[in-house]
């Protein structure tokens, strides 16, 4: 068992580190510039877009990650 969480944790880090470096910066400025401003289509659509779902996925990552080093604390000695 702990052969099998320390693989799954490190899996999981390695993706929770993936997911994050593959979003984008939240800079205003450049946000704007590259939109056309804050009423556009895509601030609008956020929920349905890549952005978003990556957003989603890493929060979801970021849990099981964070589950998984309470677990291993308590179990892996």
């Amino acid at each position: 068992m702990n052969i099998f969480l320390t693989i799954l944790y490190i899996a999981v880090a390695v993706a929770l580190t993936v997911v994050v470096l593959t979003q984008q910066g939240k800079d205003p400025r450049e946000a704007s510039a590259v939109m056309g401003g804050s009423g556009s289509f895509f601030s609008k659509n956020k929920s349905a877009s890549k952005e978003a779902k990556l957003e989603k996925f890493t929060a979801i990552i970021a849990v099981l990650f964070v589950v998984l080093s309470i677990v291993m604390f308590i179990f892996v000695k």
